[in-house]
């Protein structure tokens, strides 16, 4: 959720704002994400907003039945940490996507009929460059996957990442084939969707096929 909203939010205000100090930090910010690691930025979350700030917990899961606010709270910083990297790739692509739209016909033809530069990209643009973003939304879950091993370790959280680095080090291999056949389950159900989405959002995909 937080890779979408944060990422397609970004890209598309980069591209509403195009060549525009906006545009730049927007750029600056994403290529700041991509190049920090999740665990780094882990730590350093820990470090503001638990160590100095005392604002959040370190690390660990007080569970639901602590209270939701208790059990949301142990949860922002992972989240965080694993998000940042996507949402800055999926500003990226966002932001080109967008932009290789509003050059097609059918938006200067909205924008000659007196409707703005954002109400075009909003309401015509948008759909249209949905298309490649919703693909990389499929392969993105696969990402997201392979760093909550590394996120779950840096904040002992209870889930499935810390499982399997732990069945690996006790050498549990039946354990570890069960969870990575799982996982790979449900990327191939993600990125089933995310055609599915693909397809709907551009009908001409399956007269292409």
């Amino acid at each position: 959720v937080l890779t979408v909203a944060v990422g397609l939010g970004l890209g598309v205000l980069a591209a509403l704002r195009v060549g525009t100090p906006v545009d730049a930090g927007a750029m600056a910010v994403a290529h700041a994400g991509m190049a920090v690691p999740n665990f780094w930025l882990g730590l350093l979350l820990i470090l503001l907003f638990s160590v100095r700030l005392d604002w959040l917990p370190a690390g660990g899961f007080a569970g639901w039945d602590a209270g939701a606010v208790a059990a949301l709270a142990g949860l922002i910083l992972p989240a965080l940490a694993l998000a940042a990297s996507q949402a800055a790739i999926l500003a990226r692509v966002s932001r080109a996507a967008v932009l290789d739209v509003v050059r097609d016909d059918f938006v200067r033809t909205a924008r000659a009929k007196g409707l703005g530069r954002s109400a075009a990209v909003l309401r015509h643009a948008l759909r249209n460059a949905m298309v490649p973003i919703a693909a990389l939304m499929g392969l993105q879950f696969a990402y997201l996957v392979a760093g909550a091993v590394i996120v779950e370790n840096v904040f002992s959280l209870p889930g499935l990442g810390r499982f399997v680095f732990q069945s690996i080090a006790n050498r549990d291999l039946i354990v570890v084939e069960s969870i990575v056949f799982l996982l790979a389950a449900f990327v191939l159900l993600v990125s089933f969707v995310a055609d599915v989405i693909a397809h709907a959002l551009d009908p001409r995909l399956g007269d292409a096929r």
